[in-house]
Parts: C-alpha cells; sequence; structure tokens
C-alpha cells in the first residue's frame, strides 16, 4: 500500500529525532529529550498497538534483586559490574516515581521475599548477608535484608524452610505505568505511531534513512532504537541474547493472605499477589535454549513447573484456576550492565536490561538522552 501525499508530509516529514520502541526505555527516553529539547519533533515508533516486548508483559516487580540471585550473578560477573547494577536498579526505581507519581505507578512498598526450601542454599546466603547489607547501606543508607522464618506459616506455604526479606522491594500495576507513560508522553507532545514495523536503518552523511515495512523509506536527524531483545533485528553485531518469561494467573482466591513480591530458584521464579489472585511467573531456566526466543508462546515444560510451584509451595490445600497466561521477552548478554551506546554519527541504541526493566527503565532512558545531547 502507498503512503498519499498527506500521510509522508504529516507523520514523516521533518523528525528531530526518531526512536524505535515504545516500552518503558523508549518512553523515558522521548521524555528526557523532549524536555531538554521542546522544539524538537521527537517521534515514537512502534510496532505493535501496544508495547510489543516486555513493558506491558512484565510481572510489575520493582526489585533490585534477591540474594541468591545476585550471588549468582558474582559467580558469572565482576563485583564492579554486579553492585554498581543494584544501584542503577535503585537509582532507576527512584528517576521512575520522579516522572510518575505512586498513584500513576500503582507502586506498593510491600517488600520483597526470598523462599528457600534447599538448606545448603539458605546458608550461602546467610554468609553473605553482611556483606551484602553494607553494601546496601553504601546505596541506600540502611540495611535492606534480614531473615523473617516466622513469616512462613502466617503466609501459608508449605515446603519451605527460611524466608529472607527486603523492605526497600515493591510492586508496580505494569498497566497503569505504561499507560500513565504513554500519557505523558504524549502531553510533551510526543507523537507516538503505533502498528509500524522498521525494517532497516541506513547511517548517511549527516541523517538517518529508516526502511518500513511496505517498502516505504523516509530520513529523520537522530534515531535512538530502545527494543531491547529485538534490537539485533536492527542492529545484528550487539551482543544480545533474548530471554522469554512465561506467565500464568490465577482466578480469584478468597482470603488471600499472601501480600508481598516472592522469589524463588536465584529469581528464576517470581509471584505476587494482584487484586486477590497469584500471578506466577519465570522458569527459563528448565531450558534455557529453549526459552532464548523472540517467538512470544509457552511449553509444557515451563507450564507444569508453574502449576507445579502453586500447588505445592504456593497455594498448598487450595482450589484455584488459571485465568490468564502470556508471554513476555526480556534481553540478556554477557556483561550485567544495559548496552547504552552510540551506534554511529547519528544512530544511538539503549537497550538489555537483564529482566530488570521497571527498575532500569527510566535510568536507561536519562543516560541515552544524555548521550545524544552531548551529539546534537
Amino acid at each position: 500500500m502507498n503512503l498519499s501525499y498527506w500521510e509522508k508530509e504529516s507523520f514523516f516529514k521533518n523528525i528531530d529525532i526518531a526512536i524505535i520502541g515504545s516500552g518503558i526505555v523508549g518512553l523515558c527516553t522521548a521524555i528526557e529529550l523532549k524536555n531538554k529539547f521542546p522544539r524538537k519533533r521527537i517521534v515514537i515508533f512502534e510496532r505493535g498497538f501496544l508495547p510489543s516486548g516486555a513493558s506491558t508483559k512484565n510481572a510489575g516487580f520493582a526489585c533490585f534483586g534477591s540474594v541468591s540471585e545476585i550471588l549468582k550473578d558474582l559467580e558469572q560477573f565482576t563485583k564492579n559490574e554486579v553492585f554498581s547494577l543494584i544501584e542503577k536498579r535503585w537509582k532507576g526505581l527512584n528517576k521512575l516515581k520522579s516522572l510518575l507519581s505512586d498513584e500513576e505507578l500503582g507502586y506498593e512498598n510491600v517488600g520483597g521475599y526470598e523462599i528457600f526450601s534447599d538448606e545448603n542454599e539458605f546458608q550461602k546466603c546467610v554468609k553473605y548477608l553482611p556483606i551484602l547489607n553494607e553494601k546496601c547501606k553504601e546505596i541506600i543508607g540502611e540495611n535492606a535484608y534480614k531473615i523473617v522464618d516466622e513469616e512462613i506459616k502466617k503466609l501459608g506455604f508449605k515446603n519451605v524452610d527460611h524466608l529472607i526479606f527486603n523492605r526497600f522491594e515493591g510492586v508496580v500495576n505494569t498497566g497503569k505505568m505504561m499507560k500513565n507513560l504513554i500519557e505523558k508522553a504524549r502531553k510533551l507532545d510526543i507523537e507516538i505511531i503505533n502498528g509500524i514495523e522498521v525494517n532497516g536503518i541506513l547511517q548517511k552523511e549527516n541523517f538517518v534513512e529508516i526502511s518500513l515495512s511496505g517498502g516505504h523509506n523516509f530520513v529523520v536527524n537522530q534515531v535512538v532504537i530502545t527494543t531491547n531483545a529485538f534490537a539485533k533485528q536492527l542492529l545484528p553485531n550487539l551482543n544480545i541474547v533474548p530471554g522469554r518469561g512465561q506467565v500464568i494467573v490465577t482466578k480469584p482466591i478468597e482470603n488471600l493472605k499472601i501480600k508481598g513480591a516472592f522469589h524463588l530458584d536465584s529469581g528464576y521464579f517470581y509471584f505476587r499477589n494482584i487484586n486477590d489472585r497469584i500471578l506466577l511467573g519465570g522458569g527459563r531456566n528448565m531450558d534455557f535454549k529453549a526459552e532464548e526466543t523472540t517467538e512470544f508462546g509457552s511449553t509444557e515444560l515451563v507450564q507444569k513447573e508453574l502449576k507445579r510451584l502453586l500447588s505445592e509451595v504456593i497455594l498448598p490445600n487450595q482450589n484455584y484456576e488459571i485465568d490468564y497466561g502470556w508471554s513476555g521477552i526480556m534481553a540478556f548478554g554477557n556483561s550485567q550492565l544495559p548496552i547504552i551506546q552510540q551506534v554511529s554519527e547519528n544512530i544511538y541504541c539503549a537497550v538489555k536490561c537483564q529482566g530488570m526493566g521497571v527498575a532500569l527503565g527510566a535510568l536507561v532512558g536519562e543516560e541515552v538522552a544524555n548521550l545524544v545531547e552531548n551529539f546534537i
């Protein structure tokens, strides 16, 4: 289908900055740049009718890492990377809360719990607690983690021996957060065009040519790619591995006692209460290769484990029914830190939030906006 004269003139001409992807990072980048350059025309291009990767599909955890997850990270990455990322998550959450109110975010400071049924794993974490709390003191100003085994019975869990609590973690209402970020962007006169897929970008002498599906091309002054796990479609040399997260949500459960953000198995599984339902997700560690995909969907292996955890750990001796199921696509790599870089003279990217887009997204948007500012 050919674009009309009106479409070309009104939608695709005289664009100063194009942002590819309308997720948390894309919206926050646009907001930061508009505040810096109020007269510039900023347009966000999104292939879905809603953000298509993980921003509207995440579990809504405002967290910065469970103890066993941090220990596992320390086995693969340097201390500097791991603790730098924790600090970025904390700063990112505060940045997000400066953009939107707690009401607009649906933010609740319910605290985060890590569940243990393996005594050896728990003892490893206990030994590391003093060091981790000392690091948290440097970042937050207070200790973050403590053992709260006495709460196991109150929460109604079974086959759980220990709990470690972090009172600085919270949850957000993902839908409210994204809806209000979009509204904030539009109030700043940032344009968002949905249902349009960018097939390619090409650096020219001092501008960028963008190719759309259908063979339509147009030019812009600057481009920022914020499509996270999907960024390799435009920048194939990026060191990014996709990671699919599968999620299920029960129907409402009467007298549900569980309140908080819960993690188990080094953060690979997570659950919370949303409107008296249990949202439970994760499981990519059961088959990393199968879940290294940009295809949405579910697998019998992971779904079976999610339902087992519901029946044997989270809701023992309770009836429940599954009401919703979906998946989101995250991005990982061989570094713990996000990729924020200038790719060429007029092309930038801000991607790879390591499954922590809620915590990192606003800060990543701010950092790439600062980078773009240096070259405009």
